[in-house]
């Protein structure tokens, strides 16, 4: 109830603060959305059109420049009639520039009128297009009609009718320029009108903007206060209560007198500190701790709650299940949750019967370690190695119950296998994490190689690799194999690691018949005498079909045989993955 009720007031304020923010935005984006719109306007139609304007003055004076040119070189003696030609047709080609000009200048001020999306000067705007197609069509009628009879007048070589001529057309020229720049100035009182326009419109955004945001802060400031208000009221004695709980003084209790969920959270409270009272030496000795194994050890010695790291050869086991990933695919979540359970149950078993310390469950796989203060420094490797040999015995019940469990009968688990790697080092020991949840555990070198040995196992078709330090302190009780001189990621230096074929006297013929071949093989191998080795693993494999191992170290020997390694090869083998 207090969740609930709690919940609302808090969202509502989040609600109210969010609809204040987003309400504020939209009126921000709207805003300098017509300001950035209004200096869209004023780039892109005002000021081309006042160059345009520009443009035809600058065209009427080349045009004039051309026209008196022409004179000049009619009345060179000779005539430079190519020079006249050439102006001449400057001259027209200005005539031209300036009826484009022109039109470009009518198209967007035309523009500028139809655009009721922003405010204009649409009367002075109608008036200055009017003036142009005036301009542009009356007045430079007579400036052509002038300077047709002074071309006449040139081609005749009546020179004194030119120069009259050349009078009229210049004070025409000068009253046409006068009326561009009279055009010009009004385009130009029209283009400051706009700015004026987009100046007030950001002034007003920005200013506007800003109110709306204090208002939003104010209004807001005051909904969180009434809201919050009635929750900080009830929850002020309940909070000096627990900071007196928080200090260690579980004597103390908190007194708050109200009927609301705060009070009721207050009485639970009260009743969780005198639980605790009681089992204060329960909750500080065992709490951190959740295997069952750590907790008996430290019933046993209770010093190991005060104790600090301490560095211990410890033997630790990775094991991962095969085939997982495919096989939980198609399962649903009942299914799923059905058969880790299932496993991890099954494969925990040998693990705890073999006095071994379960570190935690990753997804599939599970971590363990053996040795002090749990298991002599003499036995720990052995009882890993012992637990390896009984959860491999055990795949054959995981795949018979695992259709059992999902009532699918005669699905094939023949990819549903382990995957083991025990190591054996020094490690780092002791009770590691916070003020709150600790962790009996083990750190060190010697973990990172027992999960690669559990990967490496990938690479050789095996269902279990120990290290040679652990095949050295359990091999009198142990049939074993030498697999291969491995160098795993994180390591420079190789590794003998071998395969644990089960309890001492208890191997087939077969298997010795297999491991005698497999041995004689690898010795071949590291001296580089490809074809023996070639001949041992096919003798490995005729005796036992599909012998992970051997399998690998013949395509491994025929690809060394193709490309041999370089000189002072060691025999080894990097995994890198």
């Amino acid at each position: 109830m207090i969740k609930r009720s709690i919940r609302r007031r808090i969202v509502a304020i989040a609600v109210g603060l969010i609809v204040l923010m987003v309400t504020t935005s939209i009126l921000s984006i709207v805003m300098v959305g017509r300001v950035g719109h209004l200096l869209d306007e004023l780039t892109d139609r005002y000021i081309p059109a006042n160059t345009h304007l520009t443009r035809i003055n600058i065209l009427s004076l080349e045009r004039a420049l051309a026209l008196r040119r022409m004179v000049i070189a009619k009345m060179q003696d000779p005539p430079d009639e190519l020079g006249y030609k050439t102006r001449k047709q400057l001259y027209e080609a200005k005539d031209a520039e300036v009826d484009t000009e022109a039109d470009a200048a009518h198209k967007l001020i035309s523009a500028v009128i139809d655009d009721t999306s922003t405010p204009s000067d649409n009367t002075a705007l109608a008036r200055i297009d009017s003036r142009i197609d005036s301009l542009v069509g009356e007045f430079r009628h007579h400036l052509r009609q002038e300077s047709g009879e002074l071309l006449a007048a040139l081609d005749a070589r009546d020179f004194a009718a030119a120069r009259r001529s050349l009078g009229r057309t210049d004070t025409l020229r000068d009253e046409y320029t006068e009326k561009v720049e009279a055009i010009r100035a009004e385009m130009l009182k029209v283009s400051y009108g706009a700015v004026a326009t987009i100046r007030s419109e950001q002034t007003r955004a920005v200013q506007t903007s800003a109110i709306v945001t204090a208002l939003a802060a104010i209004v807001g400031l005051i909904f969180a206060n009434l809201v919050s208000g009635g929750i900080i009221r009830s929850v002020r004695k309940l909070l000096d209560g627990t900071r007196a709980v928080e200090a260690g003084h579980l004597e103390q209790s908190i007194d708050v007198r109200t009927t609301d969920e705060i009070g009721q959270l207050a009485a639970a409270f009260n009743r969780m500190v005198q639980q605790l009272r009681t089992n204060q030496r329960v909750r500080e000795t065992f709490g951190k701790y959740v295997d069952p194994r750590v907790v008996e050890g430290l019933i046993e010695r209770p010093n190991l709650t005060a104790a600090e790291g301490q560095r211990r050869v410890m033997t630790v086991l990775f094991c991962d299940l095969r085939g997982f990933t495919s096989l939980g695919e198609g399962m649903t979540p009942q299914g799923l949750v059905k058969v880790m359970n299932r496993y991890l149950s099954i494969m925990s078993e040998p693990i705890r019967t073999n006095r071994g310390i379960i570190d935690k469950y990753i997804g599939d796989g599970i971590m363990a370690y053996w040795g002090p203060p749990f298991v002599d420094d003499a036995d720990h490797a052995l009882f890993a190695c012992l637990a390896a040999v009984e959860m491999i015995d055990r795949i054959a019940t995981l795949r018979r119950e695992i259709p059992e469990l999902l009532g699918v009968l005669g699905t094939p688990m023949e990819t549903c296998d382990l995957r083991i790697g025990i190591a054996t080092g020094e490690a780092l020991v002791g009770s590691i994490g916070s003020d709150v949840m600790m962790s009996y555990t083990v750190m060190g070198d010697v973990v990172n190689f027992a999960s690669r040995l559990e990967g490496a196992n990938k690479v050789y078709g095996t269902r279990n690799l120990a290290s040679e330090r652990t095949i050295a302190a359990a091999a009198a009780a142990l049939e074993v194999r030498e697999i291969d001189r491995v160098v795993v990621a994180g390591h420079t230096r190789f590794e003998v690691v071998f395969e644990i074929l089960g309890s001492k006297g208890k191997l087939l013929p077969q298997q010795l018949a297999l491991r005698d071949s497999y041995l004689e093989g690898l010795a071949a191998y590291r001296e580089q005498r490809w074809d023996d080795a070639l001949a041992k693993f096919g003798a490995a494999l005729e005796g036992m079909p599909g012998d992970g191992p051997s399998i690998t170290m013949l395509k491994r020997t025929k690809d060394l045989k193709a490309s041999p390694p370089a000189p002072g090869w060691d025999g080894s083998w990097h995994i890198e993955k």
